[in-house]
């Protein structure tokens, strides 16, 4: 299985891309924030496989962000207001525990619970489910979670993740159960997006704050991305003090467009234009909505840093539990997203020097649990 899980679809939902007209779209649009999100077979080099299909609206707009006017159109003001009061619909409904939206929660064919996807949600070392979250009702079919989002955003158990090594503050822990994507040094505070380098600029990711941007001017960049299948919580990474939150509203579905996947993709053909929202993820670090969190870490080797909740396609809510002076320790709660996958960025200043542990590879996109060691900060000489 895919871990991104943005794969076109091949079946039935292949002709729901096909939409004719905005008449077929807003129809669509309307039968989908009724629904939970679902699970769809789909055909992978002739082999019928389980594929998780959360950031379901987004696939009616997948080939068309990949396009100069989609890129136009989906990064106006007025088209996310629209779509920001469209997912808080859906969002109101996937949340409400009067309502069905646990109705996808079931161990038939296709069923979060069924095997078949049970199997994927206990992949790359996540553990047995009940024995990893919290389940309010271990026994039932659903666990209990009475509804979609409750499931979605639910918590893990402290003895299934604890903080690796927490007695040694020299030490980064993972923010987010994701895959690594991108490690970059040297960054700086203004640069410019291209196709294929897609350079980080510090003042846009961080909403054009420069007093913030200034102090992490040749800093490092740490990303990773979370599959519908991950625990989608934030935990803190470093002992320290919340500075500050902010909640940037953003885009939902723009990307930077491109010439299609490379022929290395793990997800799609060479190139298919499908999955740009999955290759523009660094540039997303600036352009969708997002959450900063400003921790000043115990630690002065560390000092300041940043944590970057991005908003990927169906995210309309990124939920912060942590507020400005508060302390926090390693794996302490920060904040949750909601509906669908994400991405997130650990930024460090350019006095802390950081070493990246073996595991922590781009190229290979390892797995890595939150809370364990991602890095190591040397003493300042």
């Amino acid at each position: 299985m895919s871990h991104s899980l943005y794969r076109k679809p091949t079946t039935s939902t292949d002709d729901l891309l096909q939409v004719p007209d905005l008449d077929a779209l807003l129809f669509l649009l309307d039968d989908t924030i009724v629904k939970p999100p679902r699970v769809e077979s789909v055909i992978i080099d002739g082999d019928v496989v389980t594929e998780v299909v959360v950031a379901f609206i987004g696939l009616f707009f997948d080939l068309l962000s990949n396009t100069s006017a989609g890129y136009d159109l989906f990064r106006k003001s007025k088209f996310n207001e629209a779509m920001k009061a469209l997912l808080n619909s859906w969002y109101t409904y996937l949340t409400d525990p009067n309502g069905d939206s646990n109705s996808s929660l079931t161990n038939e064919e296709l069923g979060w619970f069924s095997p078949q996807v049970l199997e994927a949600l206990e992949s790359d070392d996540r553990g047995n489910f009940n024995d990893t979250y919290v389940c309010p009702d271990p026994d039932a079919v659903n666990r209990g979670y009475d509804t979609f989002d409750a499931f979605f955003a639910r918590e893990v158990q402290a003895d299934a993740r604890p903080v690796d090594f927490d007695d040694d503050k020299s030490l980064i822990h993972s923010a987010c159960e994701s895959y690594v994507y991108r490690i970059v040094r040297q960054v700086k505070d203004h640069d410019r997006f291209w196709l294929k380098g897609q350079s980080y600029s510090l003042y846009d990711m961080l909403n054009r704050d420069e007093t913030y941007a200034n102090k992490f001017v040749n800093g490092t960049v740490y990303q990773a991305f979370l599959s519908p299948l991950d625990y989608h919580r934030w935990n803190a990474p470093v002992d320290g003090v919340i500075l500050k939150t902010v909640l940037v509203p953003g885009s939902y579905y723009a990307v930077l467009p491109d010439d299609g996947a490379d022929e290395d993709d793990p997800d799609q053909d060479p190139g298919s234009r499908y999955g740009a929202i999955v290759r523009s993820q660094s540039w997303l670090t600036m352009a969708a909505t997002r959450a900063l969190i400003f921790i000043h870490a115990d630690n002065s080797d560390i000092g300041l840093m940043c944590f970057i909740a991005v908003g990927m396609w169906e995210v309309s809510s990124c939920e912060f539990t942590v507020s400005a002076g508060d302390r926090v320790k390693a794996g302490d709660a920060l904040g949750t997203f909601h509906i669908g996958g994400s991405t997130h960025a650990l930024i460090f200043g350019p006095g802390t020097d950081v070493t990246f542990a073996d595991n922590i590879d781009p190229d290979t996109q390892s797995h890595v649990k939150v809370k364990s060691v991602i890095a190591q900060v040397k003493k300042a000489t």
